[in-house]
């Protein structure tokens, strides 16, 4: 069977974020000392991630790291080891300049205004972030929104705001998990359109049950009336351990075209596609202030329970749960830790050069931008097509194509096609790791 066949078969088999995937990870035989780990490390463009796991419901078709509701003052005590981690991996890491910043969830915006105050101290003092200068992204939803949140947000520097919404019909959220009233979806977009942030970035998705073409157009023109920056579509996935999956209302079946209706609006409207879910206005500038960040090249320290790292030949982060009682003991463990435990790792993945390579390719062609041969050639010292020969599958299907003998890109199927070429390339060991993983 050839990968255009395989493709067209299942266009829906995995959504390709990060290389190797969570579910790849394991404990180490052995702790790693954190100011090892990072000794030799490149630290002059180092993405920094803040993972808070509050939110004020699970939405059905969650599967991120959160507890809903928490209960007693386990906020306070979670912000309290944030500060703790957060002063012994600064002292780990050294001296470092951060290029880009994103606090996730969860809902960052659970917090109240006082942790808010703590978690900036903690970006700007303690971490030495000018976030006046740096790409800073945060999440929130309709329910946590406030217009005192928002300008405290703005006046310390955050640039993007990106709220998930999902659907702007009632009944579609509730088959979603996510039971919301628009009157506080409107007030919450309006609040963040209100304030003068670079970019407002809205969520949405499709495939929930009972979704017909009609009524996602008019979600994509209901997000529209807010005149976003970004929007990001997600193909709606109904995996293990999430409300839809004990709801039984699995996604429809008709995911692959309800995208292609939103990729042809949203084009027709002067979006730009930047990869398979993320659309962005044209007129946007594309440059950055600051320092530029590579997330092929670039590492990345996350602060949190939940929140991975990635060092050039280490990924690693807490223990990863999906249940309600697996999270909060996760998160407990957590706020338990002391400085020393801090200081070293045990959860993660080694890359080896070939997996390396591999995760340079996967976060690379899956951008409309594709992959610049010349400079993985460098980088690698090697060569693109040797290192990884079902690109000629791709070429010879017509999903992929070389521009001006530069760059490889997805075609525009090829694109369409991204969540099922991304776990095509996974590894075998990665797959094999992934299927042994003991989901909780």
């Amino acid at each position: 069977m050839n990968i255009q066949n395989t493709l067209f078969n299942n266009p829906f088999e995995g959504y390709a974020y990060s290389y190797p995937h969570k579910h790849a990870y394991r404990p180490f035989e052995t702790a790693i000392p954190l100011e090892s780990l990072w000794k030799e490390e490149s630290k002059d463009g180092l993405f920094l991630y803040l993972h808070i796991p509050f939110c004020e419901m699970r939405c059905g078709f969650c599967n991120l790291f959160t507890v809903a509701n928490p209960k007693g003052n386990l906020e306070e005590q979670y912000m309290k080891a944030l500060q703790t981690e957060a002063n012994v991996v600064s002292k780990a890491i050294g001296e470092s300049q951060f290029s880009r910043i994103a606090v996730g969830g969860g809902t960052p915006t659970f917090l109240n205004l006082p942790l808010l105050e703590s978690l900036f101290s903690i970006i700007q003092e303690t971490m030495k972030v000018d976030t006046s200068k740096t790409p800073f992204s945060f999440e929130m939803s309709p329910k946590t929104v406030s217009l005192e949140k928002l300008h405290f947000l703005y006046q310390n520097g955050v640039d993007r705001v990106s709220i998930g919404i999902q659907s702007f019909i009632e009944n579609e959220q509730k088959t979603l998990g996510r039971p919301q009233k628009n009157k506080e979806v409107f007030d919450a977009l309006s609040m963040m359109r209100s304030v003068n942030f670079k970019t407002l970035n809205i969520d949405l998705i499709y495939g929930a049950f009972g979704q017909t073409a009609n009524s996602w157009l008019f979600s994509l023109e209901s997000a529209l009336m807010y005149d976003p920056e970004e929007i990001f579509i997600y193909p709606l996935y109904t995996r293990p351990l999430t409300g839809i999956m004990s709801m039984n209302k699995s996604e429809t079946d008709n995911r692959f075209n309800l995208y292609l209706l939103a990729k042809e609006f949203l084009l027709s409207q002067s979006y730009e596609q930047i990869s398979m879910r993320l659309f962005r206005k044209k007129a946007i500038s594309q440059t950055m202030n600051g320092l530029q960040y590579c997330c092929q090249e670039d590492g990345m320290v996350g602060l949190g329970s939940g929140a991975r790292s990635y060092t050039k030949r280490v990924h690693y982060s807490s223990e990863y749960a999906v249940g309600s009682k697996n999270v909060k003991n996760i998160i407990q463990n957590y706020i338990s830790k002391s400085t020393s435990d801090f200081a070293s790792i045990d959860y993660g993945i080694r890359l080896n050069d070939s997996e390396l390579k591999r995760r340079y390719l996967i976060k690379s062609i899956l951008q409309v931008s594709g992959l610049d041969i010349n400079q993985y050639n460098t980088f690698f010292n090697s060569d693109l097509i040797k290192d990884h020969p079902k690109l000629l599958s791709l070429l010879d299907s017509g999903l992929g194509f070389i521009e001006n003998e530069t760059l490889f890109k997805l075609t525009t199927d090829g694109i369409d096609w991204s969540d099922a070429i991304g776990p095509w390339l996974y590894s075998d060991e990665i797959k094999t790791k992934m299927e042994g993983f003991n989901l909780k």
